[in-house]
């Protein structure tokens, strides 16, 4: 059987960053081409034929539509191109789970997408990102990895974009965790044992990548928030909040009643959680306060979630929560 042949869609991040020192903490992102990077990956062998272009060279924290819509435009082509096995997106680690789980929802399924990253620049001691790289070819060149969405592999785990997500700042080994569901493969650059069959129930895009977001900023909830941030987060271009929740959801009472002013005159409002793994589900008052439960998604892919629905028709507090019940239905 020919080797696979793997599109590298290169945006920098630490996998493409340098310190200048094996042992410094601090460094650039986004320093090494796509190019330099492939002929670097070409010593070890993999069985794979390894095409890159670069979309950006940045670390993942200056991610934006722009190059989003970029992103998206070049997976999509390589989804007609029958000469194209797979995707493989080199990304930093900051953002990743956004940028996944966005093009989870706006893409086809039916070819591999596989994002990766590193924790360490790659001048580090224990640069992480040759393996995750090497891991990623791998998941991409396998066809048992179409019908089950975008996926991230870190650490000789496999993720899906629903439920991938950082919690450490440092370290290779557990810096990304899957919830409410783990990680659904394990791999490394010999072997790749899936946990489970596909779970698209087909292959097609959920939604449509539109030509400008929404604006939908997050109300970040601690002890003794008043009410006028709400005033300061929000303008006449705002047409959706999530709220990042003490808890599963909570918030003063006064900012409660503040946001149900504003849901009732159609601002879109969403309860989500602050805490790193917590289900939010409906309350009594969420009727009649208009508020959507975000369920297992955390604040930021919310958002996301959020903007995309608004952006594709959805306005009515009851449609926007069955697109948060179940956003691949």
């Amino acid at each position: 059987m020919p080797d696979p042949r793997i599109l590298i869609l290169a945006t920098g991040g630490t996998i493409a960053g340098v310190a200048g020192s094996a042992t410094r903490h601090d460094y650039r992102p986004g320093q090494i081409g796509i190019d330099d990077y492939l002929a670097k990956v070409e010593a070890i062998g993999l069985p794979a034929t390894l095409e890159g272009r670069q979309i950006a060279n940045v670390g993942s924290e200056d991610m934006s539509p722009a190059i989003w819509a970029r992103l998206h435009a070049e997976i999509a082509a390589a989804f007609a191109d029958d000469a194209c096995d797979g995707i493989v997106v080199t990304h930093g680690t900051d953002t990743a789970e956004e940028t996944a789980f966005l093009l989870d929802l706006t893409l086809p399924s039916d070819k591999p997408v596989v994002l990766v990253g590193a924790m360490r620049p790659a001048d580090a001691v224990g640069y992480d990102g040759l393996r995750n790289f090497a891991n990623a070819v791998r998941v991409a060149g396998d066809r048992r990895a179409a019908g089950r969405g975008v996926l991230v592999v870190m650490g000789d785990r496999v993720f899906a974009a629903r439920d991938v997500r950082k919690v450490r700042t440092r370290g290779s080994e557990d810096a990304f965790r899957g919830f409410p569901r783990g990680s659904v493969a394990l791999v490394t650059p010999s072997a790749l044992e899936w946990f489970g069959a596909p779970w698209r129930s087909d292959n097609c895009a959920r939604h449509a990548l539109p030509a400008e977001m929404p604006e939908v900023p997050i109300l970040y909830v601690h002890a003794g928030l008043e009410p006028g941030m709400v005033d300061r987060l929000t303008g006449p271009r705002t047409r959706g909040i999530v709220v990042a929740g003490v808890g599963e959801g909570n918030m003063p009472e006064p900012v409660r009643g503040k946001l149900a002013a504003l849901a009732a005159q159609g601002l879109a409002v969403v309860r989500a959680s602050r805490v790193d793994e917590g289900l939010v589900d409906r309350e009594p008052d969420d009727e009649s306060n208009r508020f959507v439960a975000a369920r297992a998604f955390n604040p930021q892919k919310a958002r996301l979630l959020l903007q995309l629905l608004l952006a594709n028709g959805r306005r009515d507090p009851a449609a926007i929560q069955a697109g948060f019940d179940d956003p691949y239905a």
